[in-house]
């Protein structure tokens, strides 16, 4: 097959539609905000920070992995703080050619200084339309309950949600530690989600199996489905979401890292994509992760074999599977394909080497 590289598909139109605000932070924002407000932290340099976060390490398991935010909660307790998050977010993947993100996180895990609920989702919301105002991208956000607090968070969060409908959130999301933590004990606050209208997405499949994943579709009726690892284990479920286009949130790298997955080359992407599941390539974190859209992408074309045809299905299954209205979507996507077709001229695909001339051309070098 050929081979693109990292800088063209910087270049390509993406999406993120699965990244956690509190897991995207820069190192350097983290060590200056710790140090303004007087915050303790283990590190006190970028690299230190990074080590101490085990920012790109596999941790083994979802529960280790999930230790980091530990640290990056700790400096996310302001509402300039938050913005400047966000803001930061939003920049830096406007610079690698994201053009819609959905940016979540649990707005009650940021009130341990008494910031009311409504500050903490202005704040986001300031700094993302800050950052579409400077590099056009366009963000929204996606509200979380967390599955290892209460249901009666979950509500609460839920209604944060119902009332900023149309203001800048478009989704709720269930996250948190998956295993024991059935998404059936929070159906309360989908079914408020449902009953406004509202679109949902639940964390399932990650650290647990297929059972999370039917839990998610048929009691909490999720729309999207984030990471669906363990989805292959249920044949008749992969083809009813399959049929249905319940898109899958994958995140690669976070799965490795978590011990979804043994190793890159066993994740079930491509098998999914093949059979013809609506699949979508995102951050989760781009922090703790290490890594960027575009690294994602090129770490699925060129680790996972996924050809060229498949990973321009992929970015258009990105704008496709966004929560926005029909009609926006439609635009969106006429204008990304437009340019997509732009660059695969441009690039001349038909002319980029194939994998074994590459790793020959690599070996003379």
């Amino acid at each position: 097959m050929t081979i693109l590289t990292l800088e063209q598909i910087r270049r390509l139109p993406k999406t993120d539609l699965h990244v956690h605000l509190d897991g995207s932070l820069r190192l350097s924002t983290i060590l200056e905000l710790a140090a303004e407000d007087g915050i303790a932290l283990p590190a006190s340099t970028p690299a230190e920070l990074a080590e101490a976060m085990h920012a790109g390490k596999n941790t083994g398991s979802l529960t280790e992995y999930l230790k980091a935010f530990d640290i990056t909660l700790r400096v996310l307790q302001t509402e300039s703080a938050l913005t400047r998050a966000a803001y930061e977010l939003g920049e830096d993947a406007a610079a690698e050619g994201v053009r819609y993100m959905e940016v979540r996180y649990a707005p009650m895990l940021h009130t341990q200084r008494s910031l009311a609920l409504t500050k903490v989702v202005e704040a986001v919301l300031e700094g993302l339309r800050q950052a579409q105002d400077e590099f056009g991208i366009h963000s929204n956000v996606i509200i979380c309950g967390i599955r290892n607090i209460s249901p009666e968070s979950s509500l609460e969060m839920a209604e944060l949600a119902v009332a900023y409908k149309n203001r800048g959130v478009v989704g709720f999301d269930l996250a948190g530690a998956e295993y024991d933590h059935p998404a059936k004990h929070h159906r309360d606050a989908f079914q408020l989600i449902r009953n406004n209208n509202i679109n949902c997405t639940i964390h399932a499949g990650e650290a647990y199996g297929p059972e999370s994943i039917k839990q998610a579709i048929h009691v909490c009726g999720a729309h999207r489905i984030g990471h669906g690892c363990r989805l292959r284990e249920d044949g008749d479920l992969l083809h009813y979401i399959t049929d249905h286009r319940v898109p899958l949130e994958c995140c690669p790298s976070s799965n490795v890292q978590t011990g979804a997955v043994r190793d890159l080359r066993s994740h079930p992407l491509k098998f999914y994509q093949d059979l013809g599941v609506r699949v979508t390539v995102n951050t989760d974190n781009r922090l703790i992760t290490d890594t960027t859209v575009s690294k994602e992408l090129h770490i699925v074309h060129t680790e996972m074999d996924v050809a060229w045809p498949s990973l321009k299905s992929i970015l258009l299954n990105g704008f496709k599977s966004a929560f926005l209205p029909f009609h926006e979507r439609r635009a969106m996507l006429r204008t990304v394909a437009g340019e997509i077709e732009q660059l695969e001229r441009e690039f001349r695909l038909d002319a980029v080497p194939t994998r074994s001339s590459a790793v020959s051309h690599g070996a003379q070098a």
